[in-house]
């Protein structure tokens, strides 16, 4: 195959980003294909950084020759001749498999000079992320293989035409890059078999929390959130109720038992006001207090938060404020619109994804769950008992 022909398999295929934004794969090669540069970069993001997300550190530990498979037919595809693996620092297991797997390839031909006595070079380095949840935006970790500060950039332009060294740059996630090789091997037809029309493939899925069985899942786009729990996760522990469920991470949507019936691709929860994510499941029952499950998540953005722009430094730090004030009975009805207004700010206003998205657990939670924060203002107490304004007690 030519490498416009590799290209034009994958957009066939239809595969889309599996790091959370879904974009087309095959067009973000094409646009590092057409990008003018006497070198170019592969780039795979592995700094899975995103609680309860791991499918990264499994698909790697698991078959790191597949990623390093599918970097060197992206660099064949883009007229990249190097390629850098960013994995996170504690994944010491993934990093020394990725290691042992190049010495491996090195020594068969399949990475190198001259790869199978052929003129296309190209050679895969590991670069170890030093713990900065920033740095799974991609041009914040670009900035860190340089040897910066892991800031994001100012965007436009993007990596795939000013990216590592201000040379064209593609960036794939892990789990992206994985189903390269069987795309290749079997077809786009074949892949776009499995799933649905919009969102080909298969999934992976870590499931966490209030489930029989948590882990790891690959199945195919379009199930439920309800036979996930029912299927893989052996259903809710101790027979409790299904309250809402995490779909992406800490930044993800908050899903409620209304919508567990939505098919799990990108286009039909995006049509329901959501965001599929990374892929990290959290799910939740009753005893869940939503105004708590705000305040760790906003606690952890301002602390991850790398203080490069206002929106983002400041937001996340004032929701937390506000979210800690209702948890302790001291919040006010008007607290709710100011966290909506902060919310929005972030989403239109920060630099990059980690401000942009920060929000998006506390504006669901107003939109699907606003009566029990505002019990929380208006009794001063926590359904649940968990937050430290106290539990309603019922009399008689």
């Amino acid at each position: 195959m030519t490498p416009a022909q590799v290209i034009e398999e994958i957009t066939r295929s239809g595969l889309r980003g599996r790091g959370g934004a879904g974009f087309p794969t095959g067009l973000k090669w094409s646009f590092v294909s057409k990008a003018q540069g006497d070198k170019k970069y592969v780039v795979c993001n592995a700094d899975e950084s995103e609680p309860g997300t791991f499918k990264d550190r499994v698909i790697i530990e698991g078959d790191p020759h597949s990623i390093l498979e599918a970097m060197t037919i992206a660099g064949y595809a883009v007229g990249a001749s190097e390629g850098y693996v960013y994995v996170r620092g504690e994944y010491l297991l993934a990093q020394n498999r990725l290691l042992q797997a190049i010495r491996q390839a090195e020594e068969m031909g399949m990475l190198g000079d001259h790869i199978f006595g052929t003129n296309f070079s190209f050679h895969i380095h590991i670069h170890s992320g030093a713990g900065a949840y920033i740095c799974g935006e991609e041009t914040a970790l670009i900035e860190s293989i340089e040897g910066k500060r892991g800031e994001p950039r100012s965007r436009p332009p993007y990596p795939t035409t000013h990216g590592l060294w201000g040379k064209p740059t593609l960036v794939n996630n892990v789990e992206t890059l994985a189903n390269i090789p069987a795309i290749i091997r079997n077809g786009a037809a074949w892949y776009r078999s499995i799933g649905t029309p919009s969102s080909p493939g298969t999934k992976v899925y870590t499931i966490l929390g209030h489930v029989n069985t948590t882990g790891l899942i690959e199945v195919p786009m379009g199930i439920t959130l309800r036979e996930v729990i029912a299927i893989y996760g052996k259903g809710m522990k101790n027979g409790s109720a299904f309250k809402l469920a995490q779909t992406g991470g800490s930044s993800g949507s908050v899903i409620p038992a209304s919508l567990q019936d939505t098919p799990m691709d990108f286009d039909a929860y995006a049509k329901a006001g959501v965001s599929l994510g990374s892929g990290a499941l959290l799910i939740c029952n009753e005893d869940t207090c939503v105004v708590d499950l705000a305040k760790v998540l906003m606690n952890f953005f301002r602390r991850e938060s790398c203080g490069k722009c206002n929106p983002c430094r400041i937001g996340t730090q004032r929701s937390y404020e506000i979210l800690d004030n209702i948890s302790r009975g001291n919040g006010t009805l008007a607290d709710l619109d100011i966290l909506l207004e902060l919310a929005d700010n972030m989403n239109q206003l920060s630099n990059c994804g980690l401000g942009q998205t920060a929000g998006t657990p506390v504006r669901d939670i107003l939109k699907y769950f606003r009566a029990e924060v505002e019990v929380h203002i208006r009794l001063k107490v926590c359904p649940t008992g968990v937050c430290p304004v106290g539990k309603l007690v019922s009399v008689g």
